[in-house]
């Protein structure tokens, strides 16, 4: 959203309730690109985005927006964990504890 039409174009959409995984993992690849490339506009910018949004609420620093990202992705971790224990389901230790596991989701990412 924070880039469309301006320097990145948006990943491809998936209906959550519908998209099989193959759809997801190809959403999530072009999401990846997207930030890469917007996160290198920024840099490129002396720091900063080269635009601004309404619903911007912080500044548009690249440090801001990076952590932005940052928390809102640990927000919805949580929130899939959370959601899992309400439905009266139990996740292994190793995968709730495993979300936070960075190093090692970076190492079998590549």
């Amino acid at each position: 959203m924070i880039g469309k039409g301006k320097t990145v174009k948006a990943p491809l959409r998936v209906d959550p309730r519908q998209a099989n995984s193959n759809e997801v993992i190809k959403a999530l690849e072009q999401s990846n690109q997207a930030m890469l490339k917007l996160l290198n506009t920024c840099i490129s910018n002396g720091g900063k985005l080269p635009f601004t949004s309404a619903w911007l609420n912080f500044p548009n620093e690249v440090v801001h927006f990076l952590s932005y990202f940052i928390s809102h992705e640990s927000h919805h971790r949580g929130q899939i964990i959370m959601l899992i224990r309400q439905l009266n389901n139990q996740l292994p230790n190793e995968v709730t504890t495993g979300v936070w596991q960075w190093k090692k989701r970076l190492k079998e990412g590549r």
